[in-house]
C-alpha cells in the first residue's frame, strides 16, 4: 500500500435512490461534497455527472482525478433495490432430497408483529416450488457419509432448468457445513452442465450450522450475484477506461471494503452496503469531541437509516431476517425506514395521514422538482413549512418550485381534511419525525440501550431539517451535524479498512478434554487465506490485522451469542478466559448466567482486516464574530400546528467559521444540506467542520 501515498486524491461514490453522492480528499486536508441524481438503469451515467462537477471544481480532467485517486470507493443499492423491487435472475435449487420446502416452512417463524396475524401473507419464494429439485445423498453430522450423492438426479434436475431457463443455481445440502464433499461434487456436475450459468454452494457463501440459514442465504446469493456482477463489471470497466491505477473497491455490508472480484460471487455480502459505511463516519466526526456512544440516522431522499454504536463498537448482525430472507453473513446492524424526503404523503382508506412507505425517488421525485411528480412529498412539506429556501437548488442540481409543492399539499392533504396548507405540511413532518423516533426506540430502547447516552448524529441531506425536533421527542440533548452530513456514507468509505469474514463450524464442548490443537487450526485455516489475499493486494503484514469471535452456548441449548476473543494462539489460560467471557456475555444479554454448567463452541470467525492509509484534514478557520458576515436575513417558518409563523434568522453556512455560534430560532443553509433549529436550541460550529447543536437538560 505504500504506493499508494503518492497518490493525491481519494473518492468515496454512495448511489443512493434519490442521489449519488461523491467524497473527495484532495490530499491537502480538504474535504468536497459533489452530488448527482442517481441513474438506477446505468450507474455509471451517475457517476459521469459527478466526475464532471469533481473536474470543473478542481480544474483538471476527470481522468486526471481518477489516475490520481489511491482508491475509489462504491456503494451501491443495486443489490437491495433487485430484492426489494424481487428483480434478481431465475434460480434453480439442488437440495437434499426431503427438504425442498425448508425455505417456506421457514422454521415456523413468523416477523415479529404478525406472529398471530392469520391475514398475513407469506413472503415471496425466490425460487418457486418446481424449480426446487430434491437429490438423494446424505451426510452425518460427525460428516460421514451415509448415502452417497445421487448424480443422476443433478444431472436430471439441470435438464429441467435449462428448460425453465435457470440463470442461476444454488446449491445446499445437509451438514454440507461439516462435511462440503457432496456440495463440491454437485458445483463441479452443475458448472460443467450449465458453463454460462452463475452456480454457488452452501460451503462457500456461509459455511456454518443452520441448514435453513445457510439454504436461504445461498439463494439469496444466487438471486442477487448475476445482477451485481453485471453492475461491477461496467463499473470496474468505466473504471479502466479512465486509467485507474488500482482497481475500485465496494462497500459490503459487514462495514469494509472489498474488491469487485469478490462481489461477483457474493453480492449478499452487499445487500445493505450504503448505510453500512455511516458508523465509521459518525465516529470520525464524534471523535474531537470525545464522544464515543452515538445514534447515526441517515434520512436521504428514499430511506431513513439508523445505526447504533457504543464504546466505539458497531453491532453486526447474523442469522436475520431481512426483507423477509434469513441472511446467515455478518451485516453491520441497520434499521431501515420508508421516510426519506421523497416520502410520499397521503390518506388512507379511512381518511387517516401517512407518510411512507412509498416514495417519489429521483423520478419524478418530489412535486417540487418539477420533473412530474404531482403527490406531496416529506421535501414538499419542509419547504412549504419555510425550512428550504424557495429559490434553492437541492443537491446543487434541482431548482424547487414552492408553487408546485403548496398545490401537491393543497389537492392532496389540506382540502381534503380541511385544514390550511401549513398545517397540512405540519402534520407530514411531525408524522415522519414519529415514525423516525419509533425506529430509534428499535436499536436502542428495545435493545437494552437508554438514547438519552447517545449523540444523535446527523446524515443525509433531509436530516438536518428534522433532527431538532427528533432528538427532541428522544430526549436527546447532543446532536452533531457534519458540513458533509449529505454524503457522510460516501465520507465513511474513505475512511473504512479492507475488511473479509471468514466463518466455519467447529463443535467442541470447551472442558479440560477439548482438542486445542484442532481449535487453533480452525482459526489459522480460516485466516491464511484471507491474509494472503490482503499481501497480494498490497497491504504490509504490519498494517493486517486479524479479529476472532466464536458463538456458544451451554451445552443442550438451541441458540448462541457471539463472544469476540483474542487472537493469539489458544492454551489452557486462554479457554478459561474465553470461557469466563461467555459467562459475563451470557449474563448481560439474559440477567443470568449458569458458571457450574459446561459450554460448548459451535461456530467461529476470522474477521481480517487491511488497514488503509489514514486521511489527515485541516481544521476550519476560527473567527467568532463570523456569525455577522453569514447572516442573510429572515425567513417566516411554521414550526407548530397553530399555522401561524414565526420569523427565524437565516445563516449561510459556508460562510460561517470555527467558533461561530447561532441560537435559534435560526436556518443554517449548507450548500448540500439545511439545518433547521428551533428556540430553545443553539449550534456552535467546531474547528473540525461539524455543527454540535445542544440544548439545556432542564427544558
Amino acid at each position: 500500500m505504500s504506493e499508494r501515498i503518492q497518490k493525491k486524491y481519494r473518492l468515496g461514490i454512495d448511489a443512493g435512490g434519490t442521489f449519488t453522492d461523491f467524497v473527495l480528499s484532495d490530499g491537502e486536508g480538504g474535504l468536497h461534497l459533489f452530488k448527482a441524481p442517481s441513474t438506477p438503469h446505468d450507474g455509471t451515467l451517475a457517476i459521469q455527472a459527478g466526475l464532471a462537477q469533481i473536474s470543473d471544481f478542481l480544474n483538471v480532467s476527470p481522468e486526471e482525478v481518477i489516475q490520481q485517486s489511491d482508491l475509489c470507493i462504491n456503494g451501491t443499492t443495486v443489490a437491495l433495490n433487485a430484492l426489494i423491487e424481487k428483480k434478481g435472475v431465475k434460480v434453480g435449487l439442488i437440495c437434499t432430497d426431503g427438504h425442498e420446502d425448508s425455505i417456506e416452512i421457514r422454521l415456523g417463524h413468523k416477523e415479529e408483529g404478525y406472529r398471530y396475524d392469520s391475514q398475513y401473507p407469506p413472503a415471496y419464494m425466490l425460487v418457486p416450488r418446481h424449480l426446487r429439485k430434491p437429490v438423494a445423498g446424505r451426510i452425518r453430522s460427525d460428516g460421514a457419509e451415509i448415502t452417497p450423492l445421487d448424480e443422476a438426479a443433478i444431472v436430471d434436475a439441470v435438464n429441467y432448468f435449462k428448460a425453465q431457463d435457470v440463470n442461476s443455481v444454488a446449491i445446499s445440502f445437509v451438514w454440507s457445513a461439516i462435511n462440503p464433499v457432496h456440495e463440491k461434487r454437485a458445483r463441479e456436475i452443475v458448472h460443467g452442465l450449465m458453463p454460462d450459468a452463475f452456480v454457488c454452494a452452501g460451503y462457500e457463501v456461509f459455511p456454518q450450522i443452520r441448514e435453513y440459514t445457510r439454504t436461504s442465504t445461498t439463494i439469496v446469493n444466487a438471486y442477487l450475484t448475476p445482477v451485481l456482477a453485471n453492475y461491477v463489471a461496467r463499473i470496474d470497466n468505466y473504471f479502466e477506461d479512465m486509467g485507474i491505477a488500482y482497481p475500485v473497491r465496494y462497500f459490503q455490508s459487514n462495514g469494509g471494503l472489498a474488491l469487485g472480484q469478490v462481489m461477483k460471487s457474493k453480492a449478499v455480502n452487499a445487500i445493505n452496503s450504503g448505510p453500512a459505511s455511516a458508523p465509521q463516519a459518525a465516529m470520525a466526526v464524534a471523535e474531537p469531541f470525545g464522544i464515543k456512544n452515538v445514534i447515526t440516522v441517515d434520512m436521504g431522499g428514499t430511506s431513513f437509516d439508523i445505526t447504533l454504536t457504543k464504546d466505539g463498537v458497531t453491532n453486526l448482525n447474523k442469522d436475520i431476517d431481512f426483507l423477509r430472507y434469513r441472511i446467515g453473513v455478518p451485516m453491520i446492524q441497520v434499521e431501515t425506514l420508508g421516510a426519506g424526503g421523497g416520502s410520499i404523503a397521503h390518506l388512507n382508506e379511512i381518511g387517516l395521514l401517512e407518510v411512507g412507505p412509498e416514495s417519489a425517488g429521483s423520478n419524478p421525485g418530489p412535486a417540487c422538482y418539477g420533473k412530474g411528480g404531482e403527490r406531496p412529498t416529506v421535501t414538499d412539506a419542509n419547504l412549504a413549512l419555510g425550512y428550504l429556501d424557495p429559490d434553492a437548488v437541492l443537491g446543487g442540481v434541482i431548482k424547487l418550485d414552492i408553487e408546485k409543492a403548496r398545490n401537491a399539499l393543497k389537492e392532496h392533504i389540506a382540502d381534503p381534511l380541511g385544514i390550511s396548507i401549513e398545517r397540512a405540511a405540519y402534520g407530514v413532518t411531525q408524522i415522519v419525525n414519529l415514525n423516525m423516533a419509533n425506529g430509534i426506540r428499535r436499536v436502542s430502547i428495545e435493545r437494552g440501550f437508554d438514547p438519552r447516552d447517545f449523540a444523535l448524529v446527523c446524515a443525509g441531506g433531509a436530516a438536518g431539517m428534522h433532527i431538532a425536533q427528533l432528538a427532541d421527542e428522544m430526549g436527546i440533548r447532543d446532536v452533531l451535524v457534519p458540513k458533509v452530513a449529505s454524503g457522510l456514507c460516501a465520507f465513511g468509505q474513505t475512511i473504512s479498512d479492507v475488511k473479509y469474514n471468514q466463518l466455519s463450524t467447529h463443535l467442541a464442548v470447551l472442558d479440560e478434554n477439548v482438542d486445542l490443537e484442532a481449535l487453533n487450526a480452525s482459526f489459522e485455516a480460516l485466516e491464511k487465506e484471507g491474509v494472503e489475499n490482503l499481501l497480494a493486494d498490497g497491504f504490509s503484514a504490519e498494517n493486517i490485522s486479524v479479529r476472532r469471535s466464536m458463538e456458544m452456548r451451554y451445552v443442550g441449548q438451541i441458540h448462541e451469542c457471539t463472544v469476540n476473543i483474542s487472537s493469539e494462539k489458544i492454551d489452557s489460560t486462554g479457554l478459561a478466559e474465553i470461557v469466563d467471557a461467555f459467562h459475563k456475555r451470557y449474563k448481560e444479554l439474559y440477567t443470568y448466567n449458569e458458571p457450574h454448567n459446561p459450554v460448548e463452541v459451535v461456530n467461529i470467525e476470522s474477521t481480517m482486516i487491511g488497514r488503509v492509509r489514514d486521511l489527515e484534514f485541516e481544521d476550519i478557520e476560527i473567527d467568532e464574530s463570523s456569525v455577522g458576515d453569514a447572516a442573510l436575513g429572515e425567513r417566516s417558518i411554521f414550526v407548530d400546528d397553530s399555522g401561524k409563523p414565526k420569523v427565524a434568522q437565516i445563516f449561510d453556512g459556508t460562510m460561517l467559521k470555527g467558533g461561530a455560534s447561532i441560537s435559534g430560532p435560526a436556518v443554517i443553509v449548507e450548500p448540500t444540506t439545511t439545518i433547521v433549529l428551533p428556540a430553545e436550541w443553539s449550534a456552535n460550529l467546531h474547528p473540525s467542520g461539524c455543527y454540535r447543536l445542544t440544548k439545556p437538560s432542564d427544558q
